[in-house]
């Protein structure tokens, strides 16, 4: 196993190039096999595990939580290094008590977003490691699951329609293989492929004897060997240079744009108060310490903190639901959605799809047909165990009588796999006689039109199925007397001989399911390529109120405009192909409405990109779980109801931290420049400030376990950045009059000292801070009809208690504290309670005149998204292992 440890010196391996894909390409797959020293039954369980110890992981994307990430992420506030620079400095020059008293603070600042954030990553961590993909590899010449970064050079590999081809492979078999490469080569037709070698290949990239990591089989059906993994693939390559940031969502820009906001109001506030207390003659040293913690008490530094924290609990809560959120802002887009398409099996219907009978075209039970249907099928078999295929093969297989119905005195000669544009699949084979003949299953009104002639009876027998709400497919055969391969021209001139009945029952509870989704004003609309008779009587079964029905035919009579104008009074989509699916998602889209789409075959891959929100489930293809960003454990339209809910929670609860940095600490900014102009020394000291931003920030760190009002989860909300700021400069200034009246309170009342004053700023500034957030959490007047969640109530409560008596404590002389007279205490109660009647009045007010900007477009998938997207199955728990030039022996 020399050659797969090293590269071979030149002088060593002078008559031998390295084996790249494109080489691969070039030599017959009995050569390709020797070179990476495999075989066509693949390697031993053994021989794969020493070569995944020695070569490393498949992977290209690791998800694990980094504590030095997360700490970098906690220091990376600029303000926060010069704060430091400057403690320092005053360490330096004598103030040495002062400086340690900023430092420790800072730390415990730092201490407790990094505390709260990496926990939330390990939570985040625990819910990727339910997501498993798989590849179904050769292994001791019998077919297994295999994780996909478990795949090693030399690994045999089974491809099948809808499957993501796992790694760079050098083709030894393949009948009628097509894989779309838009992913690599941007071109929109998928390219055909063959096992033959190939002389003088053009690009690396137009390799018709090899299949691409990441690109997805579109028809057919293959077998290839592992010539490259991870990193060395053409795939990989793209996604380790595009790196693992990804593009950001509107919920993200939001974020970002808030963020900016926030600073740039704070550099030129934060900036006049260090100018007006040098013009006053004050301390340059202490002025900028003054200035510096004013600007870091006011930057949202823990706002990160709060998302990641409100997000990961949403996603725990979630995945206690079956929900497993790939990327963590998609929750938020969840709780956005307006329409949901979805197809009709496992969320409308059961989904566990049972074959009912095997009929002839008079409607008479028939072995012969469904034995035809166990010849045409493509389901993968083990040991007598269905492993693979699509969801109607594999039941017929496990039908009654399947094992005993002589298909093993057929021999298969050649096969055309099903394909979702011509809705056909066809099979040549010979029996023990030596005749031969052509098998084509597919849909009933494809395949009668390609019968010479139809019994008058198969109509009657058709309509009596879809009324009763079966899935019918239609069997017809030719014969084919010498003849070894096939074409489309062998799926004409037909004779039918029955129909395959297959039943999949209605939900009981997609009528609840369904009636909360309306109450969340998300229209359920159903997108599918049964037929239209038969998902008319799904949704009557389950009380799905039907508007109008299109058929794929009629979809394609209508321009865009016709289409855009038929959507409002159309529920159901029938008979569409996936293109057809994906125009109906876009022109949705071009109305204005967030759309989610809930789809796990093939054929929903598209339209899953072309959606706001792509949603699969565990069970689904590789395609579609790849262009999914929400994965379900268990395919159930309550599920999603809950997610949905879960979606705009969190989001509201991201809001209230917001809206509380806005309408407090805005105000508190004013406060301080204001003061700064009458007094003779600086309102609160440095410590003191960033002691009140600490222990605000800590009691801030419940909200996202807050609870929601009922009335806020029935509509979906948008990042409005315009609101936010309206809100800023309405509610930031009434916080200013209560900071202003503690300042006369102390001066003209109790002719404060600095000590004193200091002490009374502290607590009031505090208090109304960390009280106003049981009035801003909720719109409804008055606040306490909304009831706040036990942890923000007991992280509020102990906060202003730890405000109101560290004056009073032994740690008041260290931290420039003195102990507050009662009358004073006695007038803060007094001023808390005015202070919150007046935020109910301002609500009132603020809330009945709501001039909005508008919301913030979630960008739509492009091609570097995509790439990040497929690049998340090849995961691991660590760093991806960079590939050593083994890899490409």
């Amino acid at each position: 196993m020399a050659a797969l440890d090293q590269a071979e010196p030149p002088g060593e391996a002078a008559d031998r190039a390295p084996l790249t894909l494109a080489s691969s390409a070039t030599l017959p797959a009995d050569d390709v096999l020797a070179r990476v020293e495999s075989t066509a039954d693949g390697l031993s369980h053994d021989e794969a595990l020493a070569r995944l110890a020695r070569l490393g992981p498949n992977a290209l994307r690791s998800h694990g939580a980094r504590p030095l990430a997360v700490l970098a992420r906690q220091l990376r506030n600029p303000l926060l290094i010069l704060l430091v620079a400057a403690s320092l400095t005053s360490f330096a020059v004598g103030e040495r008590t002062s400086a340690l008293i900023i430092l420790l603070i800072i730390c415990l600042s730092v201490g407790l977003g990094f505390f709260n954030e990496y926990r939330s990553e390990l939570a985040v961590e625990a819910l990727h490691s339910q997501l498993r993909h798989t590849a179904l590899a050769v292994r001791d010449g019998e077919p297994v699951a295999v994780d996909v970064t478990e795949l090693v050079l030399g690994d045999v590999v089974l491809l099948a329609v809808g499957d993501v081809v796992p790694a760079d492979l050098r083709l030894l078999r393949a009948e009628g293989l097509e894989c779309d490469e838009a992913v690599l080569t941007g071109e929109s037709l998928p390219a055909e492929k063959r096992s033959d070698a190939i002389a003088n290949p053009e690009s690396s990239l137009d390799l018709a004897a090899c299949a691409f990591m990441g690109t997805v089989v579109r028809a057919g059906s293959g077998l290839g060997v592992v010539v490259a993994t991870g990193g060395w693939t053409e795939f990989g390559a793209i996604a380790l240079r595009l790196g693992e940031r990804q593009p950001q969502t509107a919920f993200q820009r939001g974020l970002r744009d808030f963020s900016l906001l926030l600073v740039r109001i704070t550099a030129v506030l934060a900036g006049s108060i260090l100018v007006l207390n040098v013009v006053l003659g004050r301390s340059l040293l202490g002025s900028v310490l003054f200035a510096l913690a004013i600007a870091v008490g006011l930057t949202p530094q823990l706002l990160p903190a709060i998302v990641t924290i409100s997000l990961s609990t949403g996603a725990k809560r979630l995945a206690e639901r079956k929900v497993v959120v790939k990327r963590l802002v998609s929750i938020e887009d969840l709780g956005n959605i307006v329409v949901l398409f979805t197809d009709k099996t496992g969320t409308l219907t059961e989904g566990a799809v049972t074959f009912a009978a095997a009929l002839d075209a008079a409607g008479r039970p028939s072995e012969a047909v469904l034995r035809s249907g166990l010849l045409c099928n493509d389901a993968t078999l083990a040991d007598g165990r269905v492993i693979g295929g699509n969801q109607l093969d594999r039941a017929l297989w496990q039908a009654a009588g399947a094992r005993d119905a002589g298909t093993d005195r057929v021999r298969r000669i050649a096969a055309r796999p099903f394909d979702y544009q011509s809705r056909l699949a066809a099979v040549l084979v010979e029996d023990e006689r030596g005749a031969r003949q052509v098998i084509v299953k597919g849909a009933p009104e494809i395949v009668l039109a390609r019968c010479a002639s139809v019994v008058p009876q198969a109509s009657a027998v058709l309509d009596a199925q879809f009324a009763a709400g079966s899935r019918v497919i239609a069997v017809a055969t030719r014969a084919a007397d010498g003849r070894t391969t096939l074409s489309s021209g062998d799926e004409h001139d037909l004779e039918l001989a029955g129909f395959l009945v297959f039943v999949d029952r209605p939900k009981v509870d997609a009528r609840e399911a369904l009636d909360r989704l309306e109450r969340l004003d998300v229209a359920v609309k159903l997108i599918t390529g049964d037929n239209d008779r038969v998902a008319q009587k799904v949704c009557a079964d389950i009380g799905l109120a039907v508007e109008g029905t299109l058929t794929g035919a009629q979809i394609d009579r209508l321009d865009d405009a016709q289409l855009a104008a038929a959507l409002p009074r159309t529920t159901i989509f029938a008979r569409v192909t996936p293109e057809q699916k994906s125009r109906v998602i876009k022109a949705q889209r071009a109305l204005g409405s967030t759309v989610g789409f809930l789809g796990d075959g093939v054929n929903d891959a598209v339209a899953l990109h072309d959606a706001d929100v792509g949603i699969s489930v565990e069970t689904a293809t590789d395609v579609a779980k790849d262009a999914a960003d929400i994965v379900l454990l268990d395919k159930d339209l309550a599920i999603l109801a809950g997610g949905v809910v879960e979606g705009r929670r969190i989001f509201a609860n991201t809001i209230k931290y917001v809206l509380m940095g806005t309408s407090s600490n805005f105000g508190n900014m004013f406060s301080a420049g204001g003061a700064s102009l009458f007094l003779s020394f600086l309102p609160m000291l440095p410590t003191q400030i960033l002691l009140n931003n600490l222990l605000y920030d800590a009691s801030e760190m419940a909200i996202p376990t807050d609870n929601v009002d009922e009335e806020q989860l029935q509509r979906p909300a948008h990042w409005d950045t315009a609101f936010i700021r309206r809100f800023m400069t309405f509610f930031g200034p009434i916080s200013s009059i209560f900071d202003f009246a503690t300042f006369g309170i102390m001066i003209w009342v109790f002719n404060a000292n600095a000590a004193l004053f200091r002490s009374g700023w502290f607590v009031e500034s505090l208090a109304t801070q960390s009280l106003v957030i049981f009035a801003i959490r909720t719109r409804r007047i008055p606040f306490f009809h909304s009831r706040p969640s036990t942890p923000l109530t007991v992280a509020t409560t102990i906060c202003v208690a730890v405000g109101v008596l560290l004056p009073f404590s032994p740690l008041a002389g260290v931290l420039g504290f003195t102990a507050l007279p009662a009358a004073f205490m006695a007038a803060l109660a007094a001023m808390i309670v005015v202070y919150l009647l007046l935020i109910e009045l301002g609500k009132r007010r603020f809330y009945r005149v709501r001039p909005a900007g508008p919301p913030l477009a979630r960008p739509r998938p492009d091609h570097e998204r995509r790439i990040h997207r497929r690049a998340s199955r090849w995961t691991i728990l660590t760093r991806p292992h960079r590939p050593r030039t083994a890899h490409r022996t």
